[in-house]
């Protein structure tokens, strides 16, 4: 367990690509949000999911969206805000096939760091990253400023270890970690176990 630091889903996207909620679409008999949550528990001993409204079936912590910020940063900024730790480690409902291995090797980075973030075919991964509880100070003033309403936007006023493919792939050789459902072409995949490559 990795006891300083509580693990935030974020659930509470539009999934305007998947045409319908993805935190309940089923794999295997679960539901994503249910794969990621099970996943969470083996590493972390706190969970919040990050939504847009509660959601009635699920017995763990919730967190609604910042009324005073818009767009996908509303909850990041709410999630790290109710953190009695001093890390969180951010994943999407969306990502079903996280390993812990891979968030244990991402861990060991954070000393003197406010993130650690993989990287995956030359792009920075916004999520299955760890953050800071110091972040959503840092977040605010980048909106404040007029900057882009995206978690990766933030990273030019962060101190980040960059984790690249290499030390990734000792604990997550097919990089299965970041493929995210988006699409049903990208549920068909994960269906037939056989997800791809693919960045956040």
């Amino acid at each position: 367990m990795i006891e300083d630091c509580t693990a935030i889903i974020l659930a509470g996207g539009e999934s305007k690509r998947m045409g319908r909620d993805k935190a309940n679409l089923l794999l295997d008999g679960q539901t994503l949000l249910q794969h990621v949550i099970a996943t969470m528990q083996q590493v972390f001993p706190r969970i919040i999911i990050s939504v847009r409204e509660p959601r009635p079936e699920i017995a763990l912590p919730q967190v609604c969206d910042a009324p005073d910020v818009h767009g996908p940063l509303a909850g990041v900024i709410a999630a790290l805000a109710q953190i009695q730790t001093p890390w969180a480690f951010i994943v999407a409902c969306d990502m079903p096939f996280v390993r812990p291995a891979l968030i244990e090797t991402l861990g060991e980075y954070r000393a003197g760091h406010q993130a650690v973030v993989p990287v995956v075919q030359g792009h920075a991964q916004s999520l299955a990253a760890f953050y800071a509880s110091s972040v959503p100070d840092v977040i605010r003033a980048h909106l404040a400023r007029g900057g882009k309403n995206s978690l990766r936007a933030t990273f030019e006023h962060l101190r980040i270890r960059y984790v690249d493919e290499t030390e990734l792939l000792q604990a997550d050789p097919a990089l299965r970690s970041f493929f995210d459902v988006d699409t049903p072409q990208d549920l068909s995949l994960a269906m037939r176990a056989r997800a791809p490559l693919k960045s956040s």
